[in-house]
């Protein structure tokens, strides 16, 4: 993976509270900081994700064919309770 170097302005606690973390986990600031990244990259991804989803299944088309759906698969499937499946 390549590797770029940047420089940013941040506030002199925030960057003691990142160095603090960092170390209470054994890892370099850099690495700290790319793995908070990501998972803030993967956070807003995901919220874009279940935002899609609550436009996609907030249509009232949608709605009605997935209640369809469910009630034709609930009629056919087995109960919870029998332990055969």
């Amino acid at each position: 993976m390549a590797y770029r170097k940047t420089a940013i302005a941040v506030p002199a606690e925030v960057l003691a509270e990142v160095d603090r973390a960092a170390r209470a986990r054994g890892e370099s600031r850099s690495k700290f900081i790319t793995r908070i990244l990501r998972a803030a990259l993967k956070a807003r991804r995901d919220a874009d994700i279940v935002r899609r989803l609550d436009k996609l299944f907030s249509d009232p088309a949608m709605n009605k064919e997935q209640l369809e759906t469910t009630a034709f698969f609930d009629k056919i499937g087995s109960a919870w309770e029998d332990e055969r499946w």
